[in-house]
């Protein structure tokens, strides 16, 4: 049975159980893993268990104290969420240590500070890990490297290359591993109202999710899922046709509407089919590992790179990614990212 209703993740939930039985629950983890996979709900749900009045084995929370109803309710006293505003490009300083005014007087950093109200533990979980500014993770490194007792922070991001040196260094780092392409069409069928279900469609979604939920229920679209392979064969097609591909890419996130929102999900996820390609292209070179999905394995196979330009284009594309965020110009962004991917060192052009 999946620990607490989120599936994948069991050996990760028994290191946290075994942990905890011993007294030996670090005071700072960063939890890294690819979107969609759970982390989030991993680390909300492991807040409720650690500040539990009665855990059950294997550190269940038991869903029926104080502790527990206020926790699911989101107003646990002992419990801070911090999260990207969706209006913010990266999560303020002041939701960290107070505003101008009121500096380490408010803001998650003087909570901390304050004893626990209802147990043993105070908990603080920092969604959006990757949005933190350099002025607002620098502030945390004190914090980070000398937790106040009975404190726990957890950190959650996506990759260890879009945190700070600094941040990684003073975190006991926990994966989160792609969950089974089979995980994920189970959870997705389970998901369709009754005599809805599609099994053709739903097990090309859950191939193409690399693991994510959250991706597997964009790939539900079928012109998304369509989009996603003509991404990969254009960038799988030599030389690379940058003109085309940032004409395309802008015609498919304009056609999402004129809202702003709906445009920017619909680069990110053309953005993220990029980077499955070329970290796809990076294992297939460097450890001979081809991609199980067929057209993503003939369009690397077509690519022919090898992993250290692959590697320069996830960094580019990391980087695109990272505008979005900062709210850059969408057609200026794709002009930018399609010219980087056509240097001759990215390319490998024949």
């Amino acid at each position: 049975m999946a620990w607490q209703g989120i599936e994948g993740h069991d050996a990760v939930a028994a290191e946290f159980a075994r942990a905890c039985a011993r007294g030996r629950v670090a005071g700072t983890y960063l939890f890294i893993g690819p979107e969609g996979v759970g982390k989030g709900t991993f680390a909300l749900r492991l807040a409720k268990a650690l500040t539990c009045a009665a855990p059950r084995d294997g550190l269940v929370a038991c869903d029926a104290c104080a502790s527990c109803v206020q926790a699911e309710a989101g107003s646990h006293p002992d419990i801070d969420v911090v999260a990207k505003p969706e209006d913010r490009a990266t999560i303020p300083l002041e939701m960290l240590i107070g505003d101008a005014d009121h500096r380490m007087r408010e803001g998650l950093c003087w909570r901390l500070l304050l004893k626990p109200a209802v147990g043993g533990r105070r908990v603080a979980v920092i969604l959006d890990a990757d949005h933190l500014s350099e002025e607002a993770a620098n502030c945390l490194l004190k914090t980070l490297e000398e937790p106040p007792p009975g404190a726990v922070i957890i950190l959650v991001g996506t990759a260890l290359e879009r945190q700070l040196p600094t941040i990684r260094s003073r975190c006991r780092i926990v994966r989160f591993r792609p969950l089974p392409t089979e995980e994920v069409l189970r959870v997705l069928a389970a998901e369709q109202e009754p005599g809805q279900a599609n099994e053709v469609r739903l097990r090309a979604s859950a191939a193409g999710a690399a693991g994510s939920l959250a991706r597997a229920r964009l790939l539900l679209d079928d012109e998304l899922l369509a989009f996603r392979e003509a991404v990969f064969r254009a960038l799988g097609t030599r030389p690379l046709r940058g003109v085309d591909l940032a004409r395309d890419v802008l015609a498919f996130v304009e056609a999402a509407g004129k809202e702003a929102p709906p445009r920017r999900a619909r680069l990110r996820a053309v953005l993220e089919f990029a980077l499955e390609f070329f970290r796809a292209a990076v294992l297939h070179d460097a450890a001979a590992v081809p991609p199980a999905e067929p057209a993503l394995a003939a369009a690397v196979a077509s690519w022919g790179g090898g992993s250290e330009p692959a590697a320069a284009a996830v960094a580019h594309t990391i980087d695109a990614l990272d505008g979005i965020d900062r709210n850059a110009n969408l057609a200026i962004l794709v002009d930018a990212w399609t010219a980087v991917l056509e240097e001759p060192r990215l390319a490998h052009s024949t």
